[in-house]
């Protein structure tokens, strides 16, 4: 008996219906998961300031916990799952943790700065093809890569890595953190992306540390030189007049701290086994050792999602908030307090909103 038709849906399509079909609902359908907080690199501007190393008196997940947690979420709903760090591939066991997640059926995103790839690797990959990976640069040059790496031979190892990638037709895109380092060859890196065929992105919002260091900051751009970045991409330079226009005369009604899909349909679960809302807002966290997912997801997250804000919050009356990018895990990496506001995001979205409105 013939199998029935089954079409084929573009990939954009069958992401929003599965976004329609569970809208109103909380079900974690995309999380992320650090492998490590081990890393072969000494990024200046990186968040993880407590150690390359991870953090003292901590043990990592192991094996047979990754292996748990993925059967966990994957019962709960989740789709898309990000394998990141630190550096993912320190791990002697990445291969083993991917291809379990793998085979579960996740859509898998990789985060890499790609110097440990190898021809094994990239052909692991190849048979096994994950739905993305993402290899951040640090610079064009191999002065300024490994000025912000502070590694000897890093350049080169990246650019390898990139080129056992594409070889093999593996889904990549390039991405950079702009700061002062390495703002002088943003037209470089996006040039050479261009060269290679794939896509890049910039991110000049760099975070403070985990631990609350302002270290990272020491390296962010201006918000005047953040503006004139912005012009330099044509697709925000069209979008931005209109969605700031449609975002100020709108009102922000919910007095709910988080307002975006943190715990709502998206969660982040740290090395030692932490489960919190994302990247950014890891306090509190709820401890995957001592717990099920399930539980985690559906209390402990569940009760943060419901949180308000203080009536003293400054930001509260503002007619920018709805278009202003500061968030409370912003606030809780720089200040602890997730309603503090950042003077340094207030001005960049005071200035983007001031260019962009009457375009």
């Amino acid at each position: 008996m013939d199998c029935p038709h089954i079409p084929e849906l573009p990939y954009g399509d069958f992401s929003r219906s599965i976004y329609k079909k569970i809208s109103g609902q909380r079900i974690p359908i995309g999380g992320s998961l650090e492998l490590t907080f081990r890393c072969n690199l000494r990024c200046q501007h990186c968040y993880v300031s407590h150690g390359h190393n991870g953090i003292p008196g901590q043990k990592e997940l192991t094996y047979p916990e990754i292996q748990r947690i993925i059967d966990e979420v994957v019962d709960e709903g989740c789709l898309w799952f990000l394998l990141t760090g630190g550096e993912p591939l320190v791990r002697r066991d990445f291969l083993k943790i991917y291809s379990y997640a793998k085979r579960k059926g996740l859509l898998l995103s990789l985060f890499t700065n790609g110097t440990l790839l190898t021809p094994q690797i990239a052909d692991y990959l190849a048979e096994w093809r994950p739905f993305n990976i993402e290899i951040s640069l640090y610079g064009h040059t191999q002065e300024t890569y490994e000025q912000v790496t502070g590694i000897p031979g890093s350049h080169a190892r990246c650019r390898r890595g990139i080129e056992l990638l594409l070889e093999r037709g593996l889904p990549l895109r390039l991405k950079t953190v702009l700061m002062t380092l390495n703002k002088h060859e943003l037209a470089d890196m996006q040039a050479y992306a261009e060269s290679l065929g794939v896509k890049f992105q910039t991110d000049p919002m760099i975070n403070a540390g985990l631990d609350h260091s302002k270290k990272p900051g020491s390296l962010r751009l201006s918000p005047e030189e953040i503006v004139q970045i912005v012009y330099t991409d044509p697709k925000l330079v069209e979008l931005l007049p209109q969605h700031y226009k449609k975002g100020i005369v709108t009102q922000v009604n919910s007095r709910k701290r988080y307002t975006c899909y943190a715990g709502k349909t998206n969660f982040h679960i740290d090395p030692y086994g932490n489960l919190c809302l994302c990247v950014l807002s890891r306090e509190p966290s709820y401890n995957l050792r001592q717990g099920t997912f399930h539980e985690g997801w559906d209390s402990f997250l569940a009760k943060i999602c419901d949180q308000e804000i203080d009536d003293d919050f400054e930001c509260m009356d503002c007619e920018y908030r709805n278009v202003c990018v500061q968030c409370p895990g912003n606030s809780l990496l720089e200040f602890g307090d997730p309603d503090r506001r950042s003077d340094f995001i207030c001005q960049v979205t005071h200035l983007m909103v001031q260019e962009f409105i009457n375009l």
